[in-house]
């Protein structure tokens, strides 16, 4: 039973990790997971909850270190951020449904807490991206 547990923390650990700007990747860990026999419902929403949470925290850094950020390695004039942001805000909320893309993803769960994208949308699209692509990789093991 033990054993089990730190399969499925290492799973959540690494899917975490992966959707920060930590370069991992976690789909490896998953397949070997999947072949070995582990529940494939358990690492699918294991994995599916650590890449959202990872992401969340991409949004943290960007909310949080906006003026930063902004300043020190994104140079844009405070017209043009404006303008993002309320474009980013009416319509790129569905593009988080691509978080799960590698280094992409990053950087859009960052320019989301950045423009300060609404939390619940944010919310939706990430969760339903990082789930899909979860289900999609345990469907080849079916």
């Amino acid at each position: 039973m033990f054993a089990s547990a730190y399969v499925y923390v290492s799973m959540f650990v690494t899917a975490f990790l992966a959707s920060t700007i930590v370069p991992l990747g976690s789909e490896p860990l998953f397949i070997y997971l999947a072949h070995q026999g582990y529940s494939l419902i358990f690492l699918v929403l294991i994995a599916s909850i650590g890449n959202f949470l990872g992401s969340l925290v991409n949004y943290y850094i960007g909310f949080l270190g906006q003026k930063t950020i902004l300043s020190r390695y994104i140079k844009i004039d405070n017209r043009q951020f404006s303008r993002s942001k309320v474009l980013f805000r009416k319509y790129g909320n569905p593009i988080l449904f691509f978080s799960w893309v590698p280094i992409m993803g990053d950087a859009l769960t960052i320019f989301a807490g950045i423009v300060g994208s609404d939390l619940k949308k944010f919310y939706i699209y990430v969760f339903t991206g990082k789930l899909v692509r979860y289900i999609i990789l345990a469907l080849f093991f079916l």
